[in-house]
C-alpha cells in the first residue's frame, strides 16, 4: 500500500482546489436571475458587501484550516525522518475538520428554505466534500504510517 497515501493526498488537494473554486450552488430567483457562486466568491462576496466579520469566518473554517491541514499532511507523508507522535495542535485542527463542510451546507439549506429563491447543489460542493473526507482518510493514513513505523 506504498501508493495509497500519496494518491490520497493528491485527490484530496485536488478536489479541494476545486471545491473552493468551482461554484457550490446554483441559487435561481424569481425565475429570473441564477447565481453560481463558488466558496472563493461567497467569500469575497461576504467581505465586499462590509460582512467582513462572516467572510472571515467562513473564510478561515472553509479555506484556511483545510488548506493549512492539507498543507501538514503532505509535509508529515513526506518528512524524512517522522516523529512518532501527531502533534496536538494538528490535532486540534483536526477537530475542526469538518465544520467547513457544515458551513457550506448551512448557506445551501439557508438559499434552499428562504422561500425566494430556489437552491441546487453543484459540483464544488461534491468536490469540497470529497476532500473533506479524503483528508480525513489521509490523516488516518499518515498516523497509521508513523506508528508503524516506530
Amino acid at each position: 500500500m506504498p501508493l495509497l497515501l500519496p494518491l490520497t493526498l493528491f485527490a484530496a488537494t485536488f478536489c479541494f482546489a476545486l471545491g473552493v473554486s468551482l461554484p457550490l450552488i446554483q441559487v435561481d430567483r424569481l425565475f429570473v436571475f441564477t447565481d453560481e457562486p463558488s466558496l472563493i466568491g461567497i467569500v469575497t462576496g461576504l467581505w465586499n458587501q462590509g460582512d467582513g466579520l462572516l467572510a472571515a469566518v467562513i473564510g478561515l473554517f472553509s479555506l484556511v484550516f483545510p488548506a493549512l491541514k492539507l498543507m501538514l499532511l503532505h509535509c508529515a507523508a513526506y518528512a524524512e525522518h517522522r516523529s512518532p507522535r501527531i502533534p496536538a495542535w494538528f490535532r486540534a485542527l483536526a477537530n475542526w475538520s469538518m465544520l467547513d463542510v457544515v458551513l457550506v451546507a448551512l448557506v445551501v439549506f439557508a438559499a434552499k428554505t428562504s422561500g425566494v429563491a430556489a437552491a441546487f447543489t453543484r459540483p464544488g460542493l461534491w468536490f469540497f466534500a470529497a476532500s473533506a473526507l479524503l483528508t480525513a482518510s489521509a490523516s488516518a493514513l499518515v498516523k497509521r504510517d508513523t506508528v508503524e513505523r516506530h
